[in-house]
């Protein structure tokens, strides 16, 4: 072995042995937090079925595709037709948007004859949220009758061959909040949603993951969709070097502060599942770069990609529809 492999070695062990000692800490905070009375992160099958019939009786739409719309990609639902749009404010035990970029509403309506539901904003624990209403959104598609959800979300480049703009298929994430003992199938498993230990070595379906590189090769797009893994921290601030440099060590190609909850819940639902990242921001690995992201930066860059992630996504709509009906 060199000396610079045996370098790199002793400085990937030391991270590692680190990453634990953190997490291990974290683990501890998280579980006497959890415990709080006010932190309460329970949500009972009867609240579940409270919203969903709400929202069935107050719409004749029956969705089959749910789509989450990232940090300032809430225009993705302006391609839809006979929209009926609520605001979360107005739906029983739904939670609220509070970042800029995120409009805080359902809408409903049809893409080339799909019912689908669009949300525009999710949530984050760094709002203050907990992980029951960071996912209480996914649950209520399920009973709803949806089969196929679409993440979206912004997310800082980590990768080195990423550029910003780069639209990145998620093929698999690294749950960092997770392994702290922030995870949102903890606490009792409700057989009616799923099981107890979901498999989740293909969370993110490989057949659409296909369906979106044959979308963006018949859209011109291709030349700017990548793949990679998707790392979630829990913010609300950005990384700081030392921890971007850990990350990438880790195999992150991106790294953003939500979608793996939704994920997560969603694949115990046995929903098929999509993940696309917009690379908004180039993580900084280097002490010597002076260039600093903010929330600024990255609505700026959702907007200037909206209209063809807006294109990439009417088209899987109609593909995820499509696939789902010759399975069946």
């Amino acid at each position: 072995m060199t000396c610079d492999s045996a370098n790199r070695s002793r400085a990937r062990s030391l991270c590692l042995c680190l990453l634990v000692v953190v997490l291990l800490f974290f683990s501890g905070l998280c579980s006497r937090t959890m415990h709080c009375k006010g932190n309460s992160c329970s949500c009972s099958f009867e609240d579940y079925k409270l919203t969903t019939q709400w929202l069935l009786n107050h719409t004749s739409h029956r969705p089959k595709v749910a789509v989450i719309c990232g940090s300032g990609l809430g225009l993705l639902a302006d391609g839809a037709a006979n929209k009926q749009t609520f605001r979360y404010q107005d739906i029983p035990n739904f939670p609220v948007s509070t970042v800029a970029g995120h409009e805080g509403c359902l809408v409903f309506g049809t893409i080339e004859g799909t019912s689908c539901v669009f949300m525009q904003g999710h949530f984050h624990l760094y709002e203050g949220y907990s992980l029951c209403q960071v996912t209480l959104p996914v649950r209520i598609f399920k009973l709803m009758g949806v089969e196929s959800l679409l993440v979206t979300n912004a997310s800082g480049g980590i990768c080195p061959d990423f550029k910003v703009g780069d639209i990145m298929i998620i093929k698999d994430h690294i749950n960092l909040p997770g392994f702290a003992g922030q995870h949102p199938l903890c606490g009792p498993n409700d057989e009616r949603f799923g099981i107890r230990f979901p498999c989740m070595s293909d969370a993110y379906s490989k057949d659409l993951r296909r369906l979106v590189l044959e979308a963006g090769l018949e859209l011109g797009c291709n030349d700017f969709i990548r793949e990679g893994v998707y790392c979630m921290v829990s913010g609300p601030n950005f990384e700081t070097i030392a921890e971007a440099r850990m990350l990438r060590i880790l195999g992150c190609d991106s790294v953003g502060m939500s979608t793996v909850p939704e994920v997560t819940v969603a694949k115990h639902c046995g929903l098929r599942v999509l993940g696309l990242s917009l690379i908004t921001n180039k993580v900084s690995l280097d002490y010597s770069r002076e260039e600093k992201v903010n929330h600024e930066e990255v609505l700026q860059i959702s907007k200037m990609r909206a209209e063809v992630l807006q294109k990439l996504v009417a088209t899987m709509i109609s593909r995820c529809q499509q696939q789902s009906i010759n399975t069946h």
